[in-house]
């Protein structure tokens, strides 16, 4: 899919797109929900230690909303690519006044956006990676290594694909199985449901190289902390 039209643009800057997702988001952060609060729980802090996160491709602030919970001291900036999302986010978490800041920012842009610490305590990304070619990938990993604190986490939730189809195809079996719907949802999507699912796909890569990414930017610890089908948590730190 990586040689198919970029439609960030079309799909993640569009009202009518951005509408449709979020009136249909409270289902898919059902099945969510509490693999958002394992990376919530890996985080090395204590219950009400003060630290700054950054939250890079932040949405609507789902990943950024299980830190706060957790940990009464966390203070978070969100980076953004979408200013429809930061919309839809601000009101997400109004409960959270204070303890939150969004910064619009493309994580294919390069650099490091600007109002967000330059030395964060961690950095999180939550099923957004995927959105980016790999030598983004590689870069971001780069980026974020250089930025975070001496000892600081990175965490990253999101789905991989597989380079053997016999794999692939035991993930859409299970899937099924999980979600009855699934299958249902897969052979019947309306043409704007396609285009988010041809959005979401595109970058979609294998977890060993994205690994591979995380030991070249010389983080240490690095694990798949978590793995169900075709969804994983990995990350690492920046060495102390």
């Amino acid at each position: 899919m990586a040689d198919t039209p970029d439609t960030n643009d079309e799909v993640w800057k569009s009202e009518q797109m951005v509408a449709e997702w979020v009136a249909t988001a409270g289902d898919r952060e059902r099945h969510r929900r509490e693999h958002r609060r394992l990376m919530a729980e890996l985080l090395p802090f204590a219950d009400d230690q003060p630290f700054t996160f950054v939250d890079l491709g932040a949405g609507t602030g789902a990943a950024t909303q299980a830190v706060l919970d957790r940990f009464a001291g966390a203070e978070a900036f969100l980076a953004e690519y979408s200013p429809q999302m930061i919309a839809e986010g601000r009101r997400a978490l109004s409960a959270y006044e204070g303890r939150f800041s969004y910064v619009e920012f493309d994580l294919a842009s390069g650099g490091w956006p600007e109002g967000i610490p330059d030395r964060p305590d961690a950095v999180i990304s939550s099923l957004c990676v995927h959105h980016l070619p790999d030598h983004h990938k590689q870069e971001l990993f780069n980026q974020i290594r250089g930025h975070l604190r001496p000892g600081g986490w990175y965490l990253n939730y999101d789905p991989v694909s597989s380079d053997d189809p016999v794999v692939e195809s035991a993930w859409q079996l299970a899937g099924d199985r999980l979600d009855p719907q699934a299958a249902a949802k897969r052979h019947h999507r309306s043409p704007e449901e396609q285009l988010r699912w041809a959005n979401h796909i595109r970058y979609i890569s294998p977890l060993a190289p994205q690994l591979d990414f995380l030991r070249i930017a010389e983080f240490e610890g690095i694990d798949v902390y978590w793995k169900q089908l075709d969804h994983v948590i990995y990350g690492g730190r920046r060495p102390a």
